[in-house]
């Protein structure tokens, strides 16, 4: 237990990737550098991926050359697949992200993979990072519920993270991919893993579609867990998860940490303008409830006091 929680700034990879309305690049560039100066230290800015199947991160080794440049921030692509991991290695990205999904349709519409195929792919993608030095966190997506197949079984997202904390992955993220799960559902799952693995290894990634993610965050955060997903403005969804909406607004959950004593060494005030960015680039409004509230605040002509 500590008094600090990481943020990892998954915006510009999953928030983006569902968006109707093409992002350039130089748009990305002035949001992470907007990220960045509000205190953002962790981000997922890409994924290497078929730009055939997700347009918006055709861009992904363009917009890492230009993405800032410091000692103390932290990248992540993620990876769907063995030639998606060696273009993430060849990008000179420390970290990697892979995804396994709960059942064979899910990881079908995903990846084109059954659930065997995809936990293989992934042992084979762990072995080849572990030999090149490459930092790994594999997704347990679809944690809570399948968008095809309805709830999964506790047991079942347990034993997928039992089998990549056994081929070699350094972190597992609970990922409740389509907003489905309940705070109940993230303590059955995290407290006996947790035990096992202790909360250091784990992220959790939660998407806001039944209003539930903040519940969630804290449940997780009450077991131990210090390390979240998270996406400004509540940006998300996934192309092949329907009825995915926005992950978790990133200034709410700055703002659900901070106020209960967790430091993220984020500005929510800061994050406003890389919201601004996001809105215009994506031609929607964006923004958290925390925001909301703030505004209404300032129309009063009183300073908003977050804690």
């Amino acid at each position: 237990m500590t008094d600090t929680a990481i943020i990892n700034e998954v915006g510009l990879r999953d928030g983006l990737q569902n968006q109707p309305v093409p992002v350039s690049t130089d748009a990305k560039a002035r949001i992470a550098d907007a990220l960045v100066n509000a205190g953002v230290r962790y981000l997922e800015p890409v994924s290497f991926v078929s730009p055939k199947a997700v347009p918006q991160m055709a861009d992904a080794a363009a917009l890492t050359e230009r993405l800032p440049r410091r000692d103390d921030l932290h990248y992540t692509a993620l990876v769907p697949n063995l030639k998606g991991y060696q273009l993430a290695r060849d990008a000179g990205y420390p970290t990697v992200a892979l995804v396994l999904s709960t059942t064979d349709t899910f990881n079908q519409r995903n990846l084109n993979m059954s659930l065997e195929q995809a936990a293989a792919s992934c042992e084979t993608i762990l072995s080849a990072a572990r030999e090149d030095g490459i930092a790994t966190r594999t997704y347990i997506s679809g944690a809570f519920a399948c968008p095809y197949d309805g709830p999964v079984p506790v047991a079942l997202t347990q034993s997928l993270a039992e089998r990549m904390f056994a081929a070699g992955s350094d972190e597992v993220a609970i990922a409740d991919t389509i907003g489905g799960g309940n705070p109940r559902q993230m303590k059955d799952i995290m407290a006996p893993l947790i035990r096992e693995f202790g909360a250091g290894r784990f992220y959790v990634h939660l998407h806001d579609t039944r209003g539930l993610a903040a519940a969630m965050a804290w449940e997780a955060a009450d077991l131990g867990v210090r390390r979240f997903d998270a996406s400004l403005g509540g940006l998300g969804g996934c192309p092949f998860a329907p009825g995915a909406t926005g992950n978790m607004a990133t200034e709410d959950l700055v703002y659900l940490l901070e106020s209960s004593g967790l430091k993220t060494g984020i500005d929510i005030q800061g994050l406003r303008e890389a919201i601004a960015l996001a809105a215009e680039a994506t031609e929607r409004p964006l923004g958290g409830r925390i925001l909301s509230w703030m505004a209404s605040q300032e129309k009063q002509g009183k300073t908003a006091c977050l804690w």
